[in-house]
């Protein structure tokens, strides 16, 4: 059996379509089938609720008296882009305000604006025949704009990775703070509820597809970048009125050292065309599979150390090689879930109609990396020969090994040269201002290090980061191999 969306509409309008949530869909093609839930369906419901970094708003403001094109502007503090004409503006979601960078950001202005507090304007302008006001400074409302629309590049991925970190360190992504040792393990999206799952090869979404966004209606532009079908990581680019939206479902937030970003209800009505779209909306969490992905590597492929089903992810432990592991989601199911029955109440209630897609999304996209001219440096192409000392060393001998091989840093090891530690010059100086004759009570043994095939550029933000001038190289066996310093990297 078969429907059109006009069909669909049809009872829409007169009040008697049947419309179900993702997760009721599931039960409902359990206990009847897939056949009787293509005759009898017609709309089913998604909903997710996470952070989506690629969002933002373009604004206008009207012109001032005189006017004025801003070549700058920022709200409360956040810069936002100018590069239209004289009074428009895109304000993005991650970035951070200049006095308070890390605490508020752009996500934080929109949600602000949504919400109708007032925000401050300050912007300045090089000043032209035609636009001779230098400088503005002034507040204002969501209802004092001319437009204000919710434009993303990137919404709603169809599914992401599991986050864990394999490090000694705590590591603070967009991914939230990820615990050393395996500590934790961090998710997204909403599973069975996700939109681009229960339409896997987009027969019903592209452009110009309506959809709940933000709280209010917003509609599908096209693909969103980085779509990435072919390995199930599809995304939309969407916009919508953000006067009409509400900031439940669209929420400011800030990562502990990493930066800003916005959380964004989206909502995709399915309908129910027919058994094969019966079929797929009936996905359940142990259907979706993704990846557990080793973040402790900052390389753009990162390990993959396991495939995981959301139902696994969402039970709240995740085995990784016998051990338990605790896992939460970035995203929230519960507002995923009243996104979805939202929908479906605007719906049953004959205020929301679905409309096919002028063209659906591309389904072999083929997504690609940057192209990087500049050559990619390692530390096995900088790093010197590390001068090295024995863990039970006399302090003096140590003294006479920094004098004469005239460096800074020693590596401390024992006889098969597994680090131990390090000492540097100052160490040495200071024990022997304070009558120190033990090496052992000098040694820095919380040492960071690097491999060789870590790229210089990750060597070099561990020294900024630990405000330390250099890094013991060493193997998969921990044994030393190799020092590289700030000398050679700059």
């Amino acid at each position: 059996m078969t429907k059109t969306y006009g069909e669909i509409n049809d009872k829409i309008k007169n009040g008697n379509a049947v419309v179900l949530t993702a997760e009721e869909m599931i039960e409902y093609v359990e206990e009847n089938g897939v056949k009787v839930a293509a005759e009898e369906v017609d709309v089913v419901t998604t909903g997710t609720f996470g952070p989506m970094c690629s969002s933002g708003a373009f604004l206008n403001f009207g012109h001032s008296d005189p006017p004025i094109k801003f070549e700058h502007l920022w709200l409360n503090e956040v810069h936002a882009y100018h590069g239209n004409a004289a009074v428009d503006c895109y304000i993005g979601v991650t970035r951070m305000a200049d006095k308070r960078p890390f605490e508020y950001g752009g996500g934080n202005v929109l949600e602000d604006l949504v919400s109708g507090k007032p925000i401050r304007l300050r912007g300045i302008s090089n000043t032209t025949d035609c636009y001779p006001l230098g400088e503005v400074d002034t507040h204002f409302t969501i209802d004092d704009l001319n437009q204000a629309i919710l434009c993303n590049p990137r919404n709603s991925y169809q599914r992401y990775v599991c986050a864990v970190n394999s490090t000694e360190k705590t590591l603070y992504t967009y991914m939230g703070k990820l615990l050393p040792n395996f500590g934790n393990a961090h998710y997204a999206g909403s599973g069975c509820l996700n939109p681009l799952c229960n339409d896997p090869d987009y027969e019903t979404i592209g452009m110009g597809t309506r959809i709940f966004l933000g709280g209010g209606v917003g509609y599908v532009i096209g693909a969103g970048t980085q779509h990435n079908p072919k390995n199930k990581f599809g995304t939309l680019f969407v916009k919508g009125d953000l006067k009409k939206m509400n900031a439940e479902y669209l929420r400011g937030v800030n990562y502990e050292k990493y930066g800003t970003s916005m959380f964004v209800g989206v909502g995709i009505p399915i309908p129910i065309l027919n058994e094969d779209l019966a079929r797929k909306t009936a996905v359940k969490d142990e259907d979706i599979v993704t990846e557990v992905v080793d973040y402790g590597i900052p390389r753009r492929d990162r390990p993959v150390l396991r495939e995981i089903t959301y139902k696994e992810l969402k039970s709240g432990n995740i085995d990784l090689a016998g051990k338990k592991v605790k896992c939460s989601s970035m995203s929230s199911l519960h507002h995923a879930r009243k996104i979805a029955n939202e929908l479906k109440h605007w719906i049953e209630r004959g205020e929301f109609f679905l409309n096919p897609p002028a063209e659906t999304l591309p389904i072999s996209t083929d997504f690609k990396p940057m192209k990087q001219t500049s050559e990619l440096r390692f530390v096995k192409d900088l790093m010197k020969e590390a001068t090295i000392c024995y863990e039970d060393c006399d302090i003096k001998i140590v003294a006479e090994m920094i004098i004469d091989k005239n460096v800074n840093h020693i590596v401390i090891t024992n006889r098969d040269l597994i680090l131990k530690g390090i000492v540097t010059s100052f160490d040495i100086t200071k024990a022997i201002a304070r009558d120190k004759d033990d090496l052992k009570e000098i040694i820095t043994k919380k040492v960071i290090t690097t491999t060789g095939n870590e790229p210089i550029e990750v060597a070099a933000r561990k020294m900024k980061v630990n405000e330390i001038s250099a890094l013991p190289v060493i193997d998969d066996d921990n044994k030393v191999v190799g020092i590289i310093s700030s000398e050679e990297i700059i």
